[in-house]
Parts: structure tokens; sequence; C-alpha cells
């Protein structure tokens, strides 16, 4: 009676933890590595034997199928933060997407035209016609079943738990946290934040502002400080000839000593348009604003916090509520000085957004813009136009 109650192996407390641990983290990485970064984002290619493993392995623990995972994931990104993001805690409400994340990932998957439109170049062979996409609950019931005759009733938990893992810190956590709190390293044009540095319990999603910054690349880390487990992952699978990585966040550099930008140079600026940026808040804005604070009166104070960072100063518009608005502009007429340096902002902005211009026209207006700024007598901005027209970036 002993044996049925355990099944076939019978652990001690800590045992069974580790089980769940170590099911639930090959979920992840089944997750974060095929779904995600080879499949959504063709950032790696991995090699048929890891490909099969992971779409069988996320058929028992999760019941996802491919072509569904990929096309909402590619849905969210070219509709992050609007009303047709299948997932935005910004326009549903952070609750919603903590806790009913999974809820909206299978009303999103029903909708042909999403699996249509995103879901190209996934697997359509004949497991996924025959098995995986028609069957997909029936791989949980033999997960359930496998786990029942391993561990016996203790088994049920583990299972229990390998089902909620998944739905709360993929769909919740990463979906709904990460687009809410944290901390950003890059002003994208959405509201994606890094939970943490290090990347671990959800694969390397918690570097999601990385993430959303690169999309295509098969790393999350950008910073020496950073950690992605899932990256660790995908070099041991490289040096195995399991996968081969396809693209990676850009190395940028400034060439010293070149003084025009030319074709090549414009090019990296306009792909790395928000690195651009992110250096222009620190070098320029941010030299200006703490110079205005020191300045400012006692009394206000108050009126030039602007939360964690002054990075909101570039931030996109649409990221930026009514009441931080109000107070920028408050702060632009106070000081002429944030005011000048932010109108340089903008219109270094307003050149990325030119889609109809030619590169000629880009160029002439890159080349008018640095000329300005080196003459403007706004500390650090001379310094940061030469450094743009030197600006190269290489995988």
């Amino acid at each position: 009676m002993k044996d049925l109650f355990y099944g076939l192996y019978e652990l001690p407390w800590w045992g069974y933890v580790v089980v769940v641990l170590s099911l639930t983290h090959i979920t992840i990485a089944a997750v974060t590595i095929y779904l995600h970064r080879a499949q959504a984002h063709r950032a790696l290619k991995v090699h048929p034997i890891v490909s099969h493993f992971f779409r069988a392995w996320l058929w028992l623990t999760t019941g996802m199928e491919t072509k569904a995972w990929a096309a909402i994931h590619r849905k969210h990104h070219a509709k992050c933060e609007t009303e047709e993001d299948p997932h935005s805690p910004q326009v549903l409400g952070l609750p919603k997407v903590l806790w009913k994340g999974a809820e909206l990932y299978r009303s999103e998957a029903h909708n042909l035209e999403t699996l249509e439109r995103y879901g190209h170049g996934t697997p359509d062979d004949w497991l996924e016609r025959n098995l995986y996409t028609p069957y997909s609950a029936r791989g949980i019931i033999l997960m359930l079943i496998i786990d029942l005759v391993l561990f016996g009733v203790p088994g049920l938990t583990i299972w229990a738990i390998q089902m909620a893992w998944i739905p709360f810190f993929a769909a919740g956590v990463v979906n709904g946290i990460a687009h809410f709190w944290g901390y950003r390293n890059f002003e994208c044009m959405d509201a994606a934040h890094n939970i943490i540095p290090w990347g671990i319990l959800i694969g390397g999603e918690e570097l999601h502002n990385n993430h959303h910054t690169y999309p295509t690349s098969a790393k999350l880390s950008v910073h020496w400080w950073e950690f992605d487990i899932g990256w660790l992952y995908i070099r041991i699978l490289s040096m195995l000839g399991l996968a081969e990585v396809k693209r990676q966040v850009p190395q940028v550099k400034s060439i010293p000593g070149k003084m025009a930008i030319d074709a090549e140079t414009l090019r990296a600026l306009i792909v790395n348009r928000v690195d651009v940026m992110t250096r222009f808040s620190k070098a320029v804005i941010s030299p200006v604003f703490k110079a205005e604070v020191q300045k400012a009166a006692p009394e206000d104070k108050r009126l030039w916090r602007l939360g964690s960072s002054v990075s909101v100063l570039v931030r996109s518009e649409r990221l930026v509520n009514d009441s931080l608005r109000q107070r920028i502009k408050t702060l632009l007429e106070k000081s002429p000085s944030l005011n000048h340096a932010y109108s340089f902002g903008k219109r270094l902005q307003a050149i990325w957004d030119r889609t109809t211009a030619t590169q000629k026209e880009l160029l002439d207006a890159l080349h008018e813009w640095c000329t300005h700024a080196e003459t403007s007598g706004i500390r650090g901005l001379p310094e940061f136009a030469q450094f743009l027209k030197g600006y190269t970036a290489t995988v």
C-alpha cells in the first residue's frame, strides 16, 4: 500500500522540491530557448533533436502550440501597449495580466487572424498536424499519469505545480510585471522593464527591457553584471553543435577622429536609435538636469523629482501619463537650459521619424543637427555630436 501511495520513487521532502524545480526549469528553458528566441524571433536555429525534445516536453507540460505561442508573441511586439496588444498591463491593468495571463493567451489563440498573420514559419509537420495541435490537452493528461506512476500521490502536487508554473511566471510575471515595474537600460518604445538583472528563475526573461530593445537577439543580457541563464544554455548547445546563433545585441562604439556622418553611420544610428537616445539622455539631459536641480529654489525641489531617472525626458509620449507630462512642461518653462537640451533631443528623434525621406535628406538633417549641437553651448552636447559622427555597431 505504501508503494502505491509513493509510486516508483519515494523521496525525502527536499527531493520532491528538487524534482519540481528541475522539471519546471526545463519547461522554462523550452519556452525561452525554443518558443521565444528560436521560433518567435528567429534569433537562433536549434538542431532537430533539440527542437523535437522541446516540442514534446511543452506538449506534456503546457499544452501550448508552437504556432499560437509565436503568433501571439509577435503580435505583442507589433502592437505593444495598444488596444490590440493581447496582454498589455498598461491597457488591461496589472492584476488582470498577472493573474489571468493564461486566459488572455487562450482567448487570443482562438483568433484565426492572429494565427494566420503572425504564425508563419512555425512547424507544420505530421506531429504538429496530427498530435500536438489537435490533441494539446492529452499531453497534459499523459504528464499527470507519468507523475502519478513515478511519485504516487505526491505526483499530483508535482503535476499541479507544473501546470501553474508557466501560466504564472511566463504569462503573468513576464507579460505583467515586466511591463509595469523594474529598471530600464533603454528607453524603448514600450513599457518593458528588466525585473531583476539576474535571469535565472524565468530563464533570462527577467531582462525584458533588453529584449524589447533588441528583440531579435539570442542573448538577453547587455551589461557585465546581468546574467541570462538561457544564453548559458544556448552557448552550451552551440558548443555541442546543437544550436546556431543568428543574431546578438550589436556592439556599439565610436570611431575616433571621424568627422562626418556617412551612409553606414546613418544606418547604424537609425537601427540603434533607442541606444542613441538612451546615450543622449545620459550624456546631455542628465548633466543639464542635475545642474538645474542644484540651482533650484528650496520650494521647487519637489517639482524636480522625476522618479528614478531623467530618461523620462526622452521617453515615448504615449508612455508618459498626464501628471508627469504636466510636470515636464512646467520644468521646461522654468528652465531655458533644460528646454534647449530637450529640444535637441526631440529634433534628433524627429529625424528617425522621417520614414519617407531619402538617404540624402536624412544625411543632410543629421549633418545640420550635429553642426548646431557643436555650437549650442549646452554642456556635453558637442561631445555627443562628435560621438554620433563616429557611431558604428557590429554584431
